[in-house]
């Protein structure tokens, strides 16, 4: 979608995500929307001015994808977490790091943020969006857990995606999709198969 915005516009990204960014420019086929690089990059944190009012651009882990940035007015309150909070929408860990996820989202709440938009999921006041989040980093430890259970067992991975019951989050939005993929995962990090930091 980065192509749709005026190309004198600045990309901010993780050097993580700027790699993929590349990545994925070298190898597009004909045809496809082209990929917009990222201009600057943010391996821990940039300030910026806009329009009189400071934004934060941070690096506080790898979760979602191993290049998450956040953005938090300290000012107003407001921390802009993306897609390293999914509202009531099961974990998306296709590029995820289950436990660094974890760990990221307990960091993001010592920015004492009143306000915690999240990158998808349901639309709420910022009260519940706020302790919402405390669900997702359970969510997430669920399904740690869960795959932790079938791994410590003894189960193939294909058999854990079989066998997997992932209690209240059967309900959540995209589980049937996001699941398999979660357990893969979660799988990789307990056999040290995912990149190191």
């Amino acid at each position: 979608g980065n192509s749709a915005v005026p190309q004198q516009a600045a990309f901010y990204a993780h050097p993580t995500s700027a790699e993929a960014l590349r990545s994925r420019r070298e190898s597009a086929q004909e045809g496809t929307p082209p990929i917009v690089e990222a201009t600057h990059l943010v391996p821990d944190q940039t300030v910026l001015d806009v329009g009189g009012r400071e934004v934060h651009i941070r690096f506080m882990g790898r979760a979602h994808t191993g290049g998450d940035l956040v953005v938090h007015l300290p000012a107003e309150g407001v921390v802009f977490m993306s897609e390293a909070y999914l509202h009531r929408v099961f974990p998306a860990m296709r590029s995820a790091f289950p436990s660094e996820w974890v760990s990221m989202i307990e960091r993001v709440k010592t920015l004492g943020a009143e306000v915690i938009v999240p990158g998808h999921g349901f639309v709420d006041p910022p009260e519940i969006l706020k302790a919402e989040l405390d669900s997702a980093r359970v969510a997430i430890e669920q399904v740690i857990a869960e795959g932790a259970r079938l791994h410590e067992s003894g189960r193939s991975v294909d058999q854990a995606i079989e066998e997997a019951d992932f209690g209240s989050l059967e309900q959540w939005s995209l589980r049937s999709s996001q699941g398999p993929t979660a357990i893969r995962r979660v799988y990789m990090e307990l056999d040290d198969q995912l990149p190191p930091p």
